[in-house]
C-alpha cells in the first residue's frame, strides 16, 4: 500500500505533489463549530483539533453510557475557561478517508463502520444485543463522529510530523486503541492514532514512531496494528489482573513484546490490580519507558491519553492525579526533539478528565508540571516493573533488572541516601559546632525529620541567633554507564554549600540552630491523612520556634533561609507576626535563578516590618530585576542584592560576604548593615 495516499480524491483538495491534505469544510456546521483558522499568525507551537460534530454519537434513552458527548464538551469548556485555547492553533477537523483507513483496517471493516449511518431505528434496537457483547453502541451519528475523530487525529499528527506545529492535543471521540484492524470494539470503531502513524509514515520523512498508550486498559488494536512492525514502538502501561481486566486474554501480557520483525517493539507494563497512583506510574516511567524509548530514538512521540486510570474514575479504579499525568508528558516532551502529538482515548468521570487534560496542555504549552507529593512506589508495581525489566531486557540494552528489584529483598540492609546524608551531617556539625539534636516530640515529625534540626550548645544563653533554614546539599553522580544509570560511586560527592556559613557564624561567637527541611519519604504512599512534604516541614518550623526559639533567650535572630527553605520561613511569619516582629532582626532569603521570592500575607503589620527587615540575594539575571518585571514585585521586599552568580548551590557561598554584613548590621544596636541600605516602605532598595 505504499502509494496509496497519492491518489487523487474527490473528497480532498490535493496539493502539486499530489500529496493529502486538509479537506474543505463540508458544512457550515462544521466550521461554527470552532474558532476559524488563521494561517497569517505564526507564533504557536501548539496546536489542538476539536469540533462539535463528534457530540452526534450518544447512547438513546434513559440509560447513560460512560462513553457520552459530555467526555470532550468538559475538556474543551475547561480549556476556554483558562483561556488556553487563545494560547493554541485551531486545526480544522475532517473525516478520514477510506485510504487512509486502509493502511490499518480491512475493507470489511471500513464497510461495517460505514453501514451504520444507514441503519433503521428498529434495526439500530434489533442489533443492540451484537453492539453490547462488543462493548459498542450505535446510532446515526456513529459514523460521522467515528470518521471525524480518526480524521482528527491525522490533521494532529501532520500538522507535527510536517513542522508546521511542535505539539498537539487531539480531543476527539470516540476513542480508537481498542479498534483492530479488521474489528470495532470497546467504545472503538477506528484505530485513530494508528491510522495517524501510519500516514504520517507516508506523508512526511518521519519513519521511527513512539506510540504510549497510559490508558487504564491495555491497547490491543494499536499493539495488533504494529505487533510485526520495528518502526512503531508501543508502549502500554494498563490494568490488566492476569488477563481478566478488558480486554482480557494475554495479548497485553509482559510477555506479549510482538513478532517477527516487531519481537521486542511491544511492551506491556501490566498491573495486577487497582488502586494504582502517580508514584507507579512514574515508577514504571524511570525504569521502563524512558530507558527504552532514548534507546529507540523515536522522530515523533504520540500518546493515546486515556484518563482512565484518575482518582475518581469509577471504570479504571485507579489513583493517577493530574500532576501525575502531566509529568508523564513532561518526560515525554524530550524525547524526538520535543514533537509530540496527544490523542484522547477513554477516561470517562467528567471532573477527572478535565483537570487531567488541562494539566497535559500546560505541559504541552511549556508550563513546568505541578509538584508531586512524596511516595514509594507500592510492592505490586515494584515487582511488575522488575519482572517487566527482565523481560524487556531480552531485546534492549538500556533496560537493566538489577536496578529494578523491590527493595524489600534488601529491606534488612538497605540504607536510603537521605538517611546516609543526614547522619553525615549531624556529625559535622557535632565536631564543627557541638551541635546537639533537637527533639521532636510529635510522631510523625519525629518519624520523617529526626536528627535534622541541631542547635549549638549556647542556644538558651546567647543573645544573638542565626536560624539557617535549607535542604541538603546537591549530590553529583558520575555514571559507569547512560545505559544502565549506575553510579560511580568513586567519582560522586555531595556538595555541602553551607561549610562556610557554619564556620564563620561559629568564629563570629553567634549561637546557630540549623533546620534541614528535607523529610525522609512515609513507609506508604502518602494517604489523604498523611501530611505533605511541605505542609509537614512548615508546621515543624512552627513547632521549633515556639518551643525553642521563643525561650532561648535570644533577642537578636537573623533568620536565613536558603532555596526551598524560604517558604518555610515566610509561612513562619504569616503565623507568628508578634513573635517574628518582636524578636527577629532580619530575614535573608537566598533565592534561586527562577524561583520568585515570597513575601508575609496575613496581615498589613507583617508586610510592612518584612519590607524594612528582609533582604533577597538573587543572580543579577533573576526576572524580578528585568526592566519588564511588575515594580508591585520588587516593592514588596526591602532590600534586593543581585549576585553574579546563577548556580542555586552556588549563591549561598557567594552571597556570603553580604550575609555576614547584613547579619553584623541587624545585630548590632541601632546600626544599619555597612554594605546595604535597608528601604522603607515603599521603596526598595537594590544594591549594585
Amino acid at each position: 500500500m505504499e502509494s496509496i495516499l497519492n491518489k487523487k480524491s474527490d473528497a480532498m483538495d490535493v496539493d502539486d505533489d499530489s500529496k493529502v491534505v486538509s479537506p474543505k469544510p463540508k458544512s457550515s456546521r462544521a466550521r461554527a463549530a470552532s474558532v476559524p483558522y488563521n494561517p497569517a499568525i505564526p507564533n504557536y507551537t501548539v496546536g489542538y483539533v476539536y469540533s462539535s460534530e463528534m457530540t452526534t454519537h450518544l447512547k438513546l434513552g434513559n440509560d447513560p453510557h460512560p462513553e457520552q458527548p459530555s467526555r470532550i464538551v468538559w475538556i474543551w469548556k475547561t480549556l476556554v475557561e483558562k483561556e488556553y485555547t487563545k494560547k493554541m492553533l485551531w486545526l480544522p477537523i475532517r473525516t478520514v478517508s477510506r485510504e487512509e483507513a486502509l493502511l490499518v483496517h480491512t475493507e470489511d471493516h471500513w464497510d461495517k463502520v460505514q453501514a451504520i449511518q444507514h441503519m433503521l431505528d428498529q434495526q439500530i434496537v434489533d442489533s443492540e444485543a451484537y453492539y453490547e457483547q462488543l462493548s459498542l453502541y450505535v446510532m446515526a451519528g456513529t459514523t460521522r463522529a467515528a470518521l471525524l475523530s480518526c480524521g482528527g487525529v491525522i490533521e494532529a499528527a501532520l500538522a507535527v510530523a510536517r513542522g508546521r506545529l511542535k505539539k498537539s492535543f487531539a480531543i476527539v471521540r470516540p476513542p480508537g486503541h481498542h479498534a483492530e484492524p479488521d474489528e470495532h470494539m470497546g467504545f472503538c470503531f477506528f484505530n485513530n492514532i494508528a491510522v495517524a502513524a501510519r500516514v504520517v509514515q507516508q506523508l512526511t520523512p518521519i519513519k521511527k514512531i513512539l506510540i504510549l498508550d497510559w490508558d487504564v486498559h491495555h491497547g490491543n488494536g494499536t499493539q495488533r496494528a504494529f505487533n510485526d512492525d520495528p518502526s512503531v514502538l508501543y508502549i502500554s502501561i494498563h490494568r490488566y489482573e492476569q488477563g481478566n481486566f478488558y480486554p482480557t486474554g494475554p495479548f497485553g501480557s509482559m510477555q506479549s513484546c510482538g513478532e517477527e520483525a516487531g519481537l521486542g517493539y511491544s511492551v506491556n507494563v501490566p498491573w495486577p490490580c487497582a488502586g494504582m497512583g502517580d508514584a507507579d506510574y512514574i515508577h514504571a516511567f524511570q525504569k521502563i519507558v524512558l530507558p527504552i524509548a532514548m534507546e529507540f530514538a523515536p522522530d515523533l512521540v504520540m500518546i493515546s491519553a486515556g484518563f482512565d486510570a484518575a482518582a475518581g474514575d469509577e471504570l479504571g479504579e485507579c489513583l493517577v492525579s493530574p500532576a501525575g499525568y502531566a509529568h508523564m508528558t513532561h518526560m515525554l516532551a524530550g524525547l524526538a526533539n520535543g514533537r509530540m502529538v496527544v490523542a484522547l482515548e477513554g477516561g470517562y468521570n467528567l471532573d477527572s478528565i478535565s483537570v487531567s487534560a488541562l494539566a497535559v496542555t500546560r505541559v504541552l504549552l511549556g508550563e513546568a508540571p505541578d509538584q508531586l507529593t512524596s511516595f514509594t512506589a507500592s510492592e505490586e508495581a515494584t515487582e511488575t516493573v522488575w519482572q517487566v525489566a527482565k523481560e524487556q531486557s531480552k531485546y534492549w540494552k538500556s533496560v537493566d533488572p538489577r536496578s529494578c528489584e523491590p527493595r524489600e529483598e534488601y529491606e534488612n540492609t538497605a540504607v536510603s541516601l537521605p538517611e546516609i546524608l543526614k547522619a553525615y551531617r549531624q556529625q559535622y556539625l557535632f565536631e564543627t559546632l557541638g551541635m546537639m539534636q533537637i527533639p521532636l516530640l510529635r510522631p510523625e515529625m519525629e518519624q520523617r525529620l529526626s536528627c535534622q534540626f541541631l542547635c549549638s550548645p549556647d542556644l538558651f544563653t546567647n543573645k544573638t541567633l542565626v536560624v539557617f533554614v535549607h535542604e541538603f546539599g546537591n549530590l553529583r553522580f558520575e555514571l559507569e554507564s547512560s545505559a544502565t544509570c549506575n553510579p560511580d560511586l568513586e567519582q560522586s560527592y555531595l556538595i555541602d554549600f553551607s561549610k562556610d556559613l557554619v564556620e564563620w557564624v561559629k568564629a563570629d561567637g553567634y549561637s546557630l540552630l540549623d533546620a534541614n527541611l528535607f523529610p525522609k519519604p512515609p513507609a506508604t504512599i502518602l494517604s489523604s491523612r498523611t501530611k505533605s512534604s511541605d505542609n509537614l516541614a512548615q508546621d515543624t518550623l512552627i513547632y521549633i520556634w515556639d518551643n525553642y526559639i521563643q525561650l532561648s533567650g535570644a533577642n537578636k535572630i537573623v533568620l536565613i533561609g536558603h532555596g526551598p527553605g524560604c517558604q518555610p520561613l515566610v509561612h513562619l511569619m504569616d503565623r507568628r507576626p508578634s513573635g517574628i516582629s518582636k524578636y527577629v532582626r532580619a530575614v535573608i532569603q537566598v533565592v534561586g535563578p527562577q524561583k520568585a521570592p515570597t513575601v508575609p500575607m496575613s496581615s498589613d503589620d507583617i508586610r510592612n516590618w518584612y519590607r524594612k527587615h528582609s533582604f533577597v540575594i538573587v543572580p543579577s539575571t533573576h526576572p524580578i530585576l528585568s526592566p519588564h518585571a511588575k515594580a508591585k514585585d520588587l516593592r514588596r521586599h526591602g532590600t534586593i542584592i543581585p549576585i553574579d552568580e546563577t548556580r542555586q548551590m552556588k549563591l549561598l557561598t557567594t552571597g556570603l560576604p553580604a550575609i555576614k554584613d547584613i547579619v553584623k548590621g541587624a545585630t548590632a544596636v541601632q546600626k544599619p548593615a555597612p554594605n546595604a541600605t535597608r528601604a522603607n516602605p515603599p521603596t526598595t532598595k537594590v544594591i549594585a
